[in-house]
Order: C-alpha cells, then structure tokens, then sequence
C-alpha cells in the first residue's frame, strides 16, 4: 500500500490532458483539487478530493452500485456548500470507475473492499497529516461497505452517515414484494398513474414467493422504474441539478467494463447473503441516518432498522418527505443542512 503522486513529466502531462485533474506537491488546503491513488491487494484506486481542507477535515463518500463511481455524487449542494465547509473524497472503489486491476471472485470481495477504505484513509493520513480528521458516508451499495469496513476498524472516524444504506441486502427480497404492494395500493388510491400501479401489482404476483435470483434482479429494476413514475406523479422532487461533465472525466469503456464486471462477481452474493444488522450495534461513532421516504430502491423499512440497531449514544435518523432513493440530489439544500451540521458538531 503507497500513495502514488510522483509521476515521469510526460505521464503526469498525459494525465492532466485525460482526466483534467492535477496534482500538487505544494496544495492549497483551502481549496483542494487533487488525485490520489491507493495501492492495496492488486489495484489502484483514484480518490478525488475537492473542497475546503484548512482544518485536515475529510468526508469520505462511498458510492453506490456496486460498479458506480465516486465522482457521480460530485454535483448540487454536495459540491456548492459541502465542499466549502469541508474536503470530499470521492473515492473509485475496487472495480469501479477508472480503478485499475485483475480481478475474480477472490480478488474483489466484499471484505477487501472494506480493507481498501482502510487503506484510502492511511494513504489520506500519510499525505495530509496524522492530525487528518474522517466522516465516512455510504449511499446505496456504499451502505453495505461503510458497515463492512467500520467494523474492521472504526477508530480513524468521527462520525459514519448512512444514506438510504443497503446494511441488510438479504431481506430486501421479500421487502421489495411487501413494499410494492404497499405503494401501489396508495398511489391507485390517490388515483396516481393508476393502470400502472396496477401493472406493478401484477408484476409482484408474478414473482416467486421464496428468493429467487432473477427475480431479485427484476425486482430491483422494478424499483428504480417506480421512483420515475413516483416523480412524474409529484410524490418526490426531480433531480435538482446534475453535473453531467463528471462522467467525461473517466475513460468510458474502462468505467463500462467495470461496472459489468464488478456486478457479475458481487451482485449474487450481494443481494442473497449480506446482512449487518445483527452487527450494527458494535458501531458505535456518531451516526446519522438519511433517507427518502418514498424510497423504492431501498424501502424505508431499513432506514429504521438502521437507526434502532446503530449502537453510536449519538445517532439521529432523518427523513426526507419528497425524496426517493436519493435525498442529495432530490432535497439537496436539507440534505447539505444535516449533513454540514452533523460535521460540525463532531469534528
């Protein structure tokens, strides 16, 4: 493991030309626009780091999938305001966005993945100082590897905030049937998008009553679906900016290909065996729980099994009223809110 920032002149010139980023040996901390990578266990992966760093305060952010990448959540009041009050590090997971490696079954687990973010924040500690201070937030996918990792090793974190988690992926089987009936029901009874919601019902009575992969697989394509009819409906808010030149700044066929081949290896072990919440109580920093209410991706049953398993005396659990899946862009100036002052009050 080694932070790799020293680059021959004509790489480090192709580097700049590619990903518009730069590297600076003599940054300023106020206002950090600098790439690392973190080396661990055959693969190298980038960390974007962007914002106000004058007080070593860091908020790592894992993103969703798995196969996503970090710099997607660089957008609305995540980059206007959260930048300002500190430095973000989106981080490209293991398999993910431009990281780089020769992956299998064996070479990208879940537990190594945890491993990395552990790594990422040595790397962090070594560049910027042993005084360097760390929230971690996981969206989505990042709400399982957030757990993974604090319970490795949660003594570098001042605090851990959990948006719209997936901490308990085995249930979400029978919680996506239970959850599609609930909604449908309401919504035909508001008389919202009603031949629709009735298809939805009898998607669900086509899906197998015991886990059933590929229907786990629909199931989950099915949620998204539903938060897009959910906004065309006005129960949630539309995305209220996306920074759609962030996915210019990767190689597409590189973030293709890891997206497809980081999901074929975790997705079925992902979504049949993974569940924290027994194990959440050992997670014991100040935690703070977002979530959208309407949420369809992951139901917000979750949200208060999260709160009520964390085991931090300081937690709090907010929920977004007109948000889905994805409070920071749907609700970003109340979501920019919590999250500044949850920083705040424990840095």
């Amino acid at each position: 493991m080694k932070k790799i920032n020293n680059y021959p002149k004509a790489i480090l010139l192709l580097v700049v030309l590619f990903t518009t980023f730069s590297c600076s040996k003599d940054e300023n901390l106020n206002d950090l626009e600098e790439t690392i990578f973190v080396r661990h266990k055959d693969a190298d992966m980038p960390a974007y780091i962007h914002g106000n760093a004058s007080d070593k305060t860091f908020l790592i952010i894992l993103h969703g999938g798995p196969g996503g990448f970090g710099l997607s959540y660089r957008n609305s009041t995540i980059k206007s305001r959260i930048e300002k009050e500190c430095a973000v590090v989106y981080f490209d997971q293991r398999g993910s966005g431009m990281a780089q490696g020769s992956y299998s079954e064996s070479g990208i687990t879940i537990d190594i993945m945890a491993e990395d973010v552990l790594a990422l924040v040595k790397v962090l500690k070594q560049k910027y100082g042993d005084d360097s201070k760390f929230f971690l937030m996981g969206h989505s996918w990042g709400g399982t590897l957030g757990p993974a990792a604090l319970l490795k090793d949660q003594s570098d974190f001042l605090g851990w905030i959990d948006v719209d988690g997936a901490h308990n992926t085995k249930a979400m089987y029978l919680e996506y049937i239970a959850n599609f009936r609930r909604v449908a029901a309401e919504q035909i009874a508001m008389e919202n998008n009603i031949n629709y919601w009735e298809s939805v019902i009898d998607f669900v009575d086509s899906i197998a009553p015991e886990y059933n992969i590929d229907d786990m697989y629909r199931l989950n394509s099915k949620a998204f679906e539903a938060e897009v009819k959910l906004e065309d409906s006005g129960v949630i808010n539309g995305i209220a900016e996306s920074n759609d030149k962030n996915i210019f700044k990767y190689n597409l066929l590189t973030l293709l290909w890891n997206t497809f081949n980081t999901q074929s290896i975790l997705d079925g072990d992902l979504f049949q065996n993974i569940s924290y919440s027994d194990r959440l109580s050992e997670i014991t920093i100040p935690s703070l729980v977002l979530w959208g209410k309407h949420d369809m991706v992951v139901p917000i049953r979750f949200a208060q099994e999260a709160f009520d398993n964390l085991g931090s005396k300081e937690k709090e659990l907010v929920i977004f009223e007109n948000s889905g899946h994805s409070p920071m862009g749907t609700e970003p100036d109340l979501f920019a809110d919590e999250v500044i002052q949850f920083i705040n009050e424990n840095r």
